[in-house]
């Protein structure tokens, strides 16, 4: 199972490190952490992230070609050549096409989401249209051989989800044991239907001042 995660400059990386700790535990998997070079990328927490492939040196056809999310930084990322003309250069031969959270964009602006029915981030959703996806909710969606999950924490289930539709939800079962994955939030606060009138808009005003 070859699988290439994409990173950058200012990404999120629990879009990233959900599924990457899942895939970890993928019999066989071989993973590589993909940019432009292998100098060390700057996540949005302050924690940077270290690269072990570039783009030139990464799988030609992986089986997962995964993209993660961020803030404004993904928003400007998709016009941004190289890493458009990666991401549909691997597209075009990679087994799976995969996202978590606004890494969606990316994959629309690249074209890969064409005609597909996808999620990303609540925020973000009504974008997706635009980059002739199909929106569709949920906290992962699979569509023929593309695979996006919701915001952020929707990471974890994305990947498990994708393990079980490529590897048998044995094998999902056995790493969501593994990780003690059973989630129970404190509160219910984790979607705008699900969060006061006060909590969601302190969180729109705050991404609108970020620029989105």
């Amino acid at each position: 199972m070859k699988i290439a995660m994409l990173v950058y400059p200012g990404m999120t990386p629990l879009d990233m490190l959900g599924p990457l700790q899942t895939w970890s535990a993928w019999p066989g998997a071989d993973i590589q952490i993909v940019w432009k070079t292998t100098d060390p990328v700057m996540t949005d927490t302050g924690m940077a992230v270290v690269p072990t492939h570039s783009f030139a040196d990464s799988f030609e056809a992986p089986d997962i070609l995964f993209a993660p999310g961020g803030l404004v930084p993904t928003f400007e990322l998709m016009s941004d050549e190289a890493t458009m003309t990666y991401l549909r250069e691997r597209g075009a031969k990679a087994r799976w096409i995969t996202s978590v959270c606004t890494g969606a964009m990316l994959l629309g602006s690249a074209g890969l989401l064409k005609g597909y029915k996808a999620t990303t981030h609540w925020a973000a959703h009504d974008r997706l249209e635009a980059l002739g996806a199909i929106p569709t909710q949920g906290r992962y969606v699979i569509d023929r051989n593309r695979a996006t999950g919701g915001g952020v924490t929707a990471g974890i289930d994305f990947g498990l989800a994708l393990m079980a539709q490529i590897a048998g939800e044995d094998l999902a079962k056995v790493v969501q044991l593994s990780l003690e994955y059973s989630p129970q939030p404190p509160f219910q606060s984790g979607t705008p239907a699900e969060a006061s009138a006060a909590t969601l808009k302190q969180v729109v005003d705050g991404f609108a001042a970020a620029g989105l």
